[in-house]
């Protein structure tokens, strides 16, 4: 996963406003779980069926890990209001409760000339994660998000697809990923390698995590081993990665099903909806808009059609290529 380093400093990684506003729940009474009348992935694939996806993954990665991450997310909504200047102010709401507490709010979000600008909100609802649509499209977004999570942690080249979810770092682990963010800063002595199903890397992306997972930036920043030590922690941050809108990105979960749309932007960049936009969001930079034989784009393409087959889903319209596609 490459990086989404939010920083009132660097506006090339700032979150887009044109993004589309995501459907969200009322608040919900105490101890309710407002996930319980929509399918979910623990409805869709069972344990058995989980292994089977991943027969040569490390035994750290579990089926209960990942299905607990799901559903504890599930209660996590978030909502997002930027002002001019790339300001922003993030609520996190807890929908087993109904409370509701703003986790950021930037320094400069009171002042005279930010508060006359207009304002753009959306929201990140986690409970949405492959559980937005009807079952079929649903299945469809699992297979993608599998097939992403199994490429970021492959280890082997057999072509059989039975490589995924093998490491819970990146094999280096010198470099400290650590970038200027105001925000977010890194902690001294910390490393933000690639850790997890979705490889989180850099100190960006470990707090912006830390805020939406937990409501505590410092969480993560403090200690990002947590990522490759917790495996409920590990799928969060997936999960996490998967529906939160990135820079002037989409998040892949609005892409798989259908939720985005391309703008004439998008269009004279060759970006259209389907699995291989999904492939831009992850690792534009590396394998996109090289045409058609980047291994990456290929691997990732190759995973994703082999989890549909193995869930029983289809995707006959799938634009699955990247390789004309300009990065962001």
């Amino acid at each position: 996963m490459r990086p989404i380093l939010l920083s009132s400093k660097i506006s090339v990684i700032v979150l887009s406003v044109t993004l589309l506003s995501l459907k969200c729940d009322k608040p919900a009474n105490a101890g309710a779980d407002l996930s319980a009348n929509k399918t979910s992935a623990a409805t869709m694939i069972t344990e058995k069926q989980f292994n089977d996806l991943f027969p040569m993954r490390d035994k750290f990665y579990t089926y209960a890990a990942f299905i607990k991450a799901v559903k504890d997310l599930s209660l996590v909504k978030i909502k997002v209001v930027k002002r001019t200047g790339n300001t922003y102010q993030f609520t996190r709401t807890d929908k087993s409760t109904g409370k509701s507490t703003v986790i950021r709010q930037d320094a400069d979000w009171n002042e005279d000339w930010a508060k006359k600008k207009p304002d753009s909100t959306y929201f990140i609802d986690y409970g949405n994660f492959c559980a937005e649509k009807d079952p079929a499209t649903n299945k469809k977004e699992l297979a993608a998000f599998f097939a992403q999570i199994a490429h970021e942690t492959r280890h082997g080249e057999d072509g059989q697809y039975n490589d995924g979810l093998m490491y819970l770092h990146e094999n280096d682990t010198s470099n400290s990923y650590t970038a200027p963010n105001d925000v977010y800063p890194p902690v001294a002595g910390k490393k933000y390698y690639g850790r997890g199903p979705m490889q989180l890397s850099y100190n960006g992306n470990y707090g912006y995590a830390s805020d939406c997972i937990l409501g505590d930036k410092h969480t993560l920043l403090n200690n990002p081993q947590l990522v490759a030590s917790d495996a409920v922690m590990a799928f969060k941050t997936a999960v996490y990665f998967w529906m939160t809108p990135q820079a002037l990105k989409p998040s892949a979960h609005d892409v798989m099903i259908g939720k985005w749309q391309p703008n004439a932007a998008d269009k004279a960049a060759g970006r259209v909806a389907g699995f291989g936009m999904t492939i831009n969001i992850v690792n534009g930079n590396v394998e996109c808009n090289k045409g058609e034989n980047n291994y990456g784009m290929k691997d990732r393409i190759g995973f994703y059609r082999h989890f549909l087959q193995k869930l029983g889903a289809s995707d006959p319209n799938c634009a699955c290529s990247c390789g004309k596609m300009k990065p962001y």
